[in-house]
This record gives C-alpha cells, structure tokens and sequence, in this order.
C-alpha cells in the first residue's frame, strides 16, 4: 500500500526475472582445504537423487585427495534441506561410510560456508565480469584452490 492522490498515475510495476547467469555450487571441505566442488546445470534443482550422486562422488574425491580419511571416519555436517534428508540422501550416507552429524534447525552458527567461506569468495568475485558460466566456474576453482590451509 501506498499514499497517493486520486489523480495522481498508478504506480509502476516492475517485473522481475530469474537470473540467466545463476550457478549453484556445493563444495565440501575440511581443515586442510577443499575436498570436492560441484557445480550444478542452469535450470536444475538439488534433489535426494543428485545428492546421493554427489555423496558417491565425493567419497571418490576423499580416497584421492585425503587417503586413510575414510578409514578414520568421515563426518557430514549439512543442513536439514529436503534433498538431505531424503532416504535416498540417508542411504547414500550409509553407504559410503560417512557418519552424519545432527544438525539442529534454524542454527546457523553451525553453517561455516555460509559465514566463513562464500561471504570471502563473493567479496572476490565482486565487480568481476564474465562472459558465460565456464569462466565463472575456472575463477572459483582459482580462488578456492590459491586459499592457505589457515584459511580452513
């Protein structure tokens, strides 16, 4: 609602519209640095599925990149989104081993990427241009690799 006089035009509506340019990305990490990123298709969703495929894949990425971390036990902090607590998610969990962690709702103290990692990766990015997806995808990758281990 707004004041205006009788004769006075009706207000002008702006239209708004999905971001052509939006990449989701998820990256797990750990004290030492970044273990897997994964970017998503335009246009997709995060679901049970595709996050059961992510689960798998990142169990790869930790024998490559973290050898005998399986063996000591993985724990998985993600948050209470649907496509994590779906069963095929839950099941994924199992099977790869990994051990999860309760996160309780509306706690965001418990969500390092959200206040430790992107905030620094988006003030990086900022005023940046690109020219499509695959650019902006090398200069994360870039940013997230050239990190020191006391960053994590």
């Amino acid at each position: 609602m707004e004041w205006h006089h009788p004769t006075s035009p009706p207000p002008k509506k702006f239209k708004s519209s999905r971001s052509v340019k939006k990449v989701v990305a998820t990256v797990f990490w750990d004290a030492k640095g970044i273990i897997h990123v994964d970017y998503l298709e335009s246009q997709k969703t995060i679901t049970g599925a595709y996050y059961a495929d992510l689960l798998h894949r990142l169990r790869a990425s930790i024998k490559e990149k973290r050898r005998g971390l399986l063996r000591a036990g993985v724990l998985i902090l993600h948050n209470n989104a649907l496509s994590h607590t779906s069963r095929l998610a839950k099941s994924a969990v199992h099977q790869c081993g990994f051990e999860e962690l309760p996160h309780p709702p509306c706690s965001p103290d418990l969500a390092p990427s959200d206040f430790h990692l992107f905030p620094k990766l988006k003030e990086h990015l900022r005023g940046k241009r690109d020219a499509g997806n695959d650019e902006l995808k090398s200069a994360v990758n870039e940013y997230l690799i050239g990190l020191p281990e006391e960053f994590y």
